[in-house]
């Protein structure tokens, strides 16, 4: 049985001076002025945050203001509420759009790889190239996870983001024209490199806009892959029939599905904060009371504290941190395969190409309400645990069916299909989630988070050779994700 402890974080940021006026000034002039609005240390600062170049850090001199200022705010519970609806409306919006679109870009090749035009174009002879293939993404991404959350957290989220939606963009959009088996696996490594960093990064921004409570359903919200893959099994079932004298269907996938991306990698960047000190949406005041109501819940920091090296080692000294990474990496071998490969198990099920595309959008959009209700109760009841075990268990007994019926009734592996998906992709957001508020300082959130994604995206690399034997109706890797999601399932976290 493993226990993992939840720790609250530091006490507060570090202040740091004011580029106009001194410590001593500014604390003599606030004896004389009451700071209950909230407002003070931050007119002492003037304009918005500027920048030297695209890769220069914001001057932490305006979080240190943000953070005097929430120290002695006093808000009222409809304010509080006021600050979190606005917050709502322009932080999840952004992030759940560019999720939507990094899952068209990551998933439709499962899409198309049951269309034999696309396996004839890049070479997939076999089941062993093909998986390669899906294997190849993970290579990139496992490197370049950690590095990639140090340099959000020095540039910001928006800047991070706009360069990482760009760069898979480019990359999902030239699947259109390359050609080869090699250009597949060139391609496939620039995905994961591109796309590194996004998921830990994500969860990493929120958590300096929610409390503890809050962050699993906007995790959810902004983050389930079940959504957004029943539109993708919609389009996907749409597009795979347009045929030009330029295009096949499966380019028109790619091509439909990469534009978007790219459009929103600039809306990122405009529309983004990135940080809640900085955030022009919001008022002096309400920047304030968005940073006092996070100090009273778990106080995150967004400059200062450990070095990104320091926040490392805090990392791989942490046993919770090796816990979290376990439970992560054992049902993320099901939700890797699941989206490469619920085509090909639908098709395998009896269906046609075209028909295996649309017959994949029931199974995530029942998994999307799965995934909401788990998150939203388990922010209810501000449990993690049991909500975990329980997404574990409806995984397990989905994959027990397909490994014992699949070859004997299709309604029965179907059904399973839907268990398989819903309980995947609720875990997500409860183990992320958990993780990002045990994790302090913020350092060592940044590290932490990205440390459980990449070591267990490891996994995920030999995750796709699950599915090797195609003749036995995959019944030999439903067996091994069984077992693999088993140890979350066995392992009891008591909060």
């Amino acid at each position: 049985m493993a226990h993992i402890e939840q720790h609250t974080a530091d006490a507060g940021a570090t202040i740091l001076p004011s580029r106009q006026s001194s410590d001593d000034d500014v604390e003599k002039s606030s004896s004389e002025v009451p700071n209950t609005e909230g407002t003070f240390y931050q007119n002492q600062m003037g304009p918005k945050p500027k920048r030297k170049h695209f890769f220069s850090s914001l001057d932490p001199s305006y979080a240190a203001a943000v953070h005097r200022d929430a120290a002695s705010v006093e808000y009222t519970e409809d304010e509080e509420r006021a600050v979190k609806r606005k917050i709502d409306n322009t932080v999840l919006p952004l992030w759940g759009a560019s999720y939507v679109f990094n899952q068209f870009d990551r998933t439709n090749i499962g899409n198309a790889h049951v269309i034999k035009a696309f396996n004839d174009n890049y070479g997939i002879t076999d089941n062993d190239k093909w998986t390669l293939a899906l294997s190849i993404f993970y290579v990139g991404y496992c490197l370049l996870e950690m590095p990639a959350n140090i340099l959000q957290r020095h540039i910001g989220a928006n800047r991070f983001f706009f360069l990482a939606l760009t760069f898979w963009g480019i990359a999902s959009l030239s699947f259109v024209y390359a050609r080869g088996y090699a250009g597949l696996l060139v391609l496939r490594v620039l995905m994961g490199i591109g796309e590194a960093g996004y998921y830990a990064g994500m969860i990493y921004y929120l958590s300096f806009w929610y409390k503890r409570h809050e962050l699993a359903m906007r995790i959810s919200l902004c983050m389930t892959g079940t959504l957004p893959g029943a539109i993708g099994g919609l389009l996907a079932f749409g597009l795979v029939r347009a045929h030009t004298s330029i295009l096949q269907g499966w380019q028109f996938l790619f091509l439909i599905e990469a534009i978007p991306t790219l459009i929103m990698a600039v809306m990122i960047l405009f529309f983004l904060p990135s940080f809640p000190f900085s955030a022009t949406f919001l008022t002096p005041r309400e920047r304030a009371i968005a940073q006092a109501r996070l100090n009273r819940d778990h106080r995150p920091q967004s400059h200062g504290g450990m070095t990104g090296w320091q926040g490392f080692k805090a990392v791989i000294s942490d046993l919770n941190a090796w816990l979290f990474m376990l439970v992560y990496a054992s049902f993320n071998v099901g939700v890797a395969t699941v989206s490469y490969f619920l085509p090909t198990l639908i098709k395998g099920l009896g269906f046609s190409s075209i028909n295996a595309q649309g017959l994949t959008v029931a199974p995530y959009f029942a998994g999307w309400f799965m995934v909401f209700f788990q998150a939203w109760h388990s922010d209810r009841t501000r449990d993690r645990g049991w909500h975990i075990m329980l997404s574990c268990t409806i995984s397990f007994v989905g994959y027990i069916i397909l490994a014992t019926s699949v070859q004997k009734s299709v309604g029965a592996a179907y059904f399973a299909l839907f268990l398989v998906v819903g309980g995947n992709y609720s875990l997500f957001p409860l183990v992320m989630s958990w993780a990002a508020n045990t994790f302090s300082p913020t350092s060592k959130r940044g590290v932490g988070t990205a440390f459980i994604v990449s070591i267990s995206n490891c996994v995920s690399i030999a995750s796709p050779q699950v599915y090797f034997d195609p003749k036995d109706s995959f019944r030999k890797g439903h067996a091994i994700s069984a077992g693999g999601v088993y140890p979350s399932n066995s392992t009891f976290i008591d909060e």
